[in-house]
C-alpha cells in the first residue's frame, strides 16, 4: 500500500493555522468534505462570519456543498484556476505532513494511517511552531486570542 493512496480534507483556522476539522477516506467524495466541514462548524460551536475558502475542485463547487453552506450560514470563496498560493496555508500543511511525517513510515492498513495522521495533527496544533505565529502553535495562538477577547 502507498502511503499517499488515500484523499484527505481538513479545516484550518487562518489567523492560526489550527486544523479544526478533518476527514480522510479512501476516495474523495462529497461526503469526505462535508465530513470536515460539519466537525470544524460544531467545534467551533456554530460560528458566525466564516468564510470557507477552497480550490475549484468538482467536490468544492458542487451544489451540494453549496446547499450545506447556505445552511449553516458560512460564505463560500474559491481561489482563482491555476493560482495555487490562494490556498497556501493549506498546501503548506499537507506539504508538511507527507515529508515531515507519512513518508517516513510505512503504514500497512488505513487504521494505522489514520491513527498517525491523527497523531500527527495533534502535533501540529499543539507542539509544532510556527514562525507566522511567533514561533507559537495554532493552540497557544488561539488561547492568547482567547484572552484577549474575553472578559472576567
Amino acid at each position: 500500500m502507498r502511503d499517499c493512496d488515500y484523499p484527505a480534507t481538513l479545516e484550518l483556522a487562518v489567523y492560526s493555522s489550527q486544523i479544526i476539522g478533518w476527514a480522510i477516506s479512501s476516495r474523495m467524495t462529497m461526503d469526505l468534505i462535508l465530513q470536515s466541514l460539519r466537525q470544524a462548524y460544531w467545534l467551533r460551536k456554530r460560528p458566525k462570519g466564516v468564510i470557507f475558502h477552497s480550490d475549484r475542485g468538482s467536490q468544492y463547487t458542487s451544489k451540494l456543498l453549496k446547499k450545506e453552506l447556505v445552511k449553516i450560514s458560512i460564505t463560500p470563496s474559491m481561489g482563482d484556476v491555476g493560482a495555487c498560493w490562494d490556498n497556501a496555508v493549506v498546501e503548506r500543511f499537507f506539504g508538511s505532513l507527507k515529508h515531515d511525517w507519512i513518508l517516513k513510515v510505512h503504514h500497512a492498513t488505513r487504521e494505522e494511517m489514520t491513527h498517525d495522521v491523527a497523531a500527527y495533527m495533534r502535533c501540529y496544533n499543539l507542539d509544532r511552531l510556527h514562525t507566522a505565529n511567533g514561533d507559537m502553535s495554532p493552540v497557544e495562538v488561539e488561547n492568547c486570542k482567547n484572552k484577549v477577547s474575553t472578559f472576567g
